[in-house]
Parts: C-alpha cells; sequence; structure tokens
C-alpha cells in the first residue's frame, strides 16, 4: 500500500484570466477545477460583468458568477492605463497562461497584444477568444453567443419547420468555446513542456480561436452532405431525419418524456414494452427505412399511448424493457433525482456569506486526480494584497497610491 496522494493535473500552473463574461473565462474555470491557479483580472470599481446579471440580494455577487468566478483569485486593474499595463506585464513574467476575448486590436492598442506580452515571458500561452478570430474579414466585428450560433450553422436546423430557428436556452456557443479553449492550453502546454515547445526551446504559443467555430465544429457532417449533395439540413422539429421513432412526447401526467428506438432490435424491445409486439413485424415498420418513411405514422401511435399513461408507468416499462428512454428535467427534477446525488455532480460549495452555494460539480472525473471546487465566485478584488503584494512585492504605500490613481 502507499500513501502518496496524487497532486491535481494542473498544479503550478498560473493562468491569467483578463476576459469577460463566459466564452474565454470559461476555459479558465475549467483548468480551475483541476487545480491551475486562475487570478482573474478585472475592471476596478466594475469587475466581470457577470457579476451583474442580476445580483443575488444576498452577497451582492450574481448566481452565475458564484458558478464561474469559482476557484478564482479577483485582482482588480485598469488595463486603460499604462501603469495598470505594467503590472499586468509583470503577471506575465510570473504566468503560463494568458486568456482573454476582447475585439481583436483592443490588447494592441494597450501594448498588450501577443507580440509585447511574448517579448515579456517566451513561454507564454496566449488564449485568444474573440467572435470571428484574429483574422478574416469579420475580424473586427463583435460576437455574442446567439450571433455565432447563428454563423455557424448550428442554430438555422433548430426549431420546428413552420417557426423561426430556435437558439438554446443555455449560451452553448460561449461554453462550448470555453471548453475548446481550455482544450486547446492544455494542448500547448503539454507541447511546451513535453516536447520543447514550437521553436525546440521551450516556447510558448498563441492561440486563436473563433466564436463560431466550435459550433460549427459540433454540427457533425452537415457540410460535408452539402458539398456531396447540394441539400440544405432544415428544421424537422425533435425529430432525426434518418431515425424513427424518435421524439418528444407528453404523459398523462403533464411530464414530457423522450424515447430514441430506430434500430430495429430497439424498435422491437419498445413495442414489446408497449405490448403491441405485433408491430416488430408489420412490413409498415419491421425496418429502419420504413419506419423513417413512416415516422409520422409512429409518431402519433406513440403519442397516443404515451398521452394516455402516467410518467411512472412509461418508465418502469421502458426501464425493464431497456429501451433508450429519458424524462425532460427541470432543475426541480435534477436536485432531487438519486443518480444526480450518487454521481456527485451537484456541488455545495461552502460559502462564508451564503453558508453553501449548489452548483455543477466538476466534469470531467478523473478517478486517480478529481478536481475541486475550493470556493464559489470571489468578491471583486478580494485577492489584492495577496497577488500584488505577496507575488509581486508591492508596499502597502505601493499599493494605497494605485488605489488613489485608480489602476487597481
Amino acid at each position: 500500500m502507499t500513501n502518496f496522494e496524487a497532486k491535481l493535473p494542473l498544479e503550478g500552473v498560473r493562468v491569467l484570466d483578463i476576459g469577460s463574461l463566459i466564452a474565454g473565462p470559461f476555459g479558465a474555470t475549467i483548468l480551475g477545477d483541476f487545480g491551475a491557479e486562475v487570478i482573474k483580472v478585472e475592471q476596478p470599481g466594475v469587475g466581470d460583468a457577470l457579476r451583474g446579471t442580476p445580483t443575488d440580494g444576498k452577497a451582492n455577487r450574481s448566481d452565475i458568477w458564484l458558478v464561474e468566478g469559482r476557484n478564482k483569485k479577483s485582482i482588480t486593474l485598469n488595463l486603460r492605463l499604462p501603469a495598470g499595463q505594467a503590472i499586468l506585464k509583470e503577471l506575465v513574467a510570473q504566468a503560463d497562461v494568458v486568456m482573454e476575448n476582447f475585439t481583436p486590436g483592443t490588447l494592441e492598442r494597450w501594448g498588450l497584444g501577443w507580440e509585447d506580452l511574448q517579448a515579456v515571458n517566451p513561454r507564454l500561452i496566449m488564449l485568444r477568444v474573440s467572435g470571428y478570430g484574429q483574422t478574416g474579414p469579420n475580424s473586427k466585428r463583435s460576437g455574442y453567443d446567439r450571433i455565432a450560433l447563428g454563423f455557424s450553422g448550428y442554430m438555422y436546423p433548430t426549431g420546428f419547420p413552420d417557426r423561426f430557428p430556435v437558439r438554446p436556452a443555455f449560451a452553448t456557443a460561449d461554453y462550448s468555446t470555453g471548453t475548446f479553449g481550455a482544450l486547446a492550453v492544455v494542448l500547448a502546454l503539454h507541447q511546451r513542456d513535453q516536447q520543447g515547445g514550437t521553436d525546440g526551446k521551450g516556447g510558448g504559443q498563441m492561440i486563436d480561436l473563433a466564436l463560431y467555430e466550435p459550433s460549427f465544429r459540433i454540427t457533425a457532417d452537415m457540410i460535408t452532405q452539402f458539398a456531396n449533395t447540394g441539400a440544405v439540413r432544415e428544421r424537422i422539429g425533435n425529430r432525426n431525419p434518418t431515425f424513427a421513432p424518435a421524439g418528444t412526447f407528453e404523459t398523462k401526467d403533464g411530464r414530457y418524456i423522450q424515447i430514441a428506438a430506430g434500430g430495429d432490435n430497439v424498435f422491437t424491445r419498445l413495442v414489446e414494452a408497449m405490448d403491441m409486439p405485433e408491430l416488430s413485424s408489420d412490413p409498415r415498420y419491421a425496418k429502419s427505412a420504413a419506419r423513417v418513411a413512416r415516422a409520422d405514422e409512429l409518431e402519433a401511435l406513440l403519442s397516443v399511448w404515451i398521452g394516455a399513461r402516467d410518467f411512472k408507468d412509461i418508465e418502469q416499462r421502458m426501464v425493464a424493457g431497456n429501451v433508450p428512454f429519458g424524462g425532460i428535467y427541470t432543475a426541480a427534477d435534477i436536485a432531487e433525482d438519486p443518480h444526480y446525488a450518487a454521481r456527485g455532480n451537484i456541488a455545495h460549495v461552502p460559502d462564508p456569506e451564503l453558508g453553501e452555494v449548489v452548483m455543477p460539480g466538476v466534469v470531467p472525473k478523473l478517478a486517480g486526480s478529481p478536481g475541486r471546487i475550493a470556493h464559489a465566485g470571489p468578491h471583486l478584488g478580494a485577492c489584492n494584497a495577496e497577488i500584488f503584494g505577496a507575488l509581486l512585492g508591492k508596499s502597502e504605500k505601493e499599493l494605497a497610491a494605485l488605489r488613489a490613481d485608480g489602476v487597481i
């Protein structure tokens, strides 16, 4: 037996998160979950825009900031002032990673572009997130989640054919960009530290990630299909164009469920669970292609059968029959579900003001070195003394002068 305790995977990595909102900063949140020291650089007196959407009324920290600001050390620094720019360069000299999502050209105007920061720290890795990337004809345009979803092709096929395209309820483009951004940083760290960097001398590199690109990447074969056939994927609601039955239905007791039984064997199990085994040998439904051609008929049949039964009855039948089935959960459903509890998907993070903050747990699960949530999103500037004083060695007199000048 051994008493060895594995470190978190990113312990010893220092990240400067100088962005705002979600697309850039969420990548830093992921890195922080796995041990990176994340220093969140915020505008004095204002802070990250997530702080104001809206406040919780108890600790002047919004719900989303409590979640996405977790594990971060907040400092205030005015990057628009020369003194603030100089201090950021001091921090960059001692950092591994800078993550930002300003409009291209902004940091260059402040003397904080890639070339400026690389000169300070040749080992630096810099993730640059922007609406359309650092290059290309749209590069100077602002980008937000819904704009990226539209431009990427992700949104057009989403929704029902007789209505406008529908934006997902959550910031899908922002969060997927943050996830790809975290992956990119880890790849660049590995190349720098294990493969000699891009220059053979342990040098870092710049990562250029556009907000629309992860959403475009997860459209799967959409562009391939268009190139091969000229077909544009259209809205078909909750159906799958090559897979039936698959859809969303309402139960007798007003719950929403989803069933995915497109494979021939799965369809057989479904109709057996419905006490209609004869449908599996009916030539209209026996094979996948026939079912896809009669998706309307199948959906109508399932709607009637499901609509006559309560959720629990259907759930028991589908689980017993090994049919892919699930409810469409609300937050209340998630909070009460034993599977979420058993998996540790919901974290209860102690907080000195709120008692505890409930939030999504760490993902993914590493069996030997799982991540951790040390604290919820902190107050603005909570770590000024630690970072400016202990790390950069500035005296109380210097800090007082910087505060008086609006630098911190």
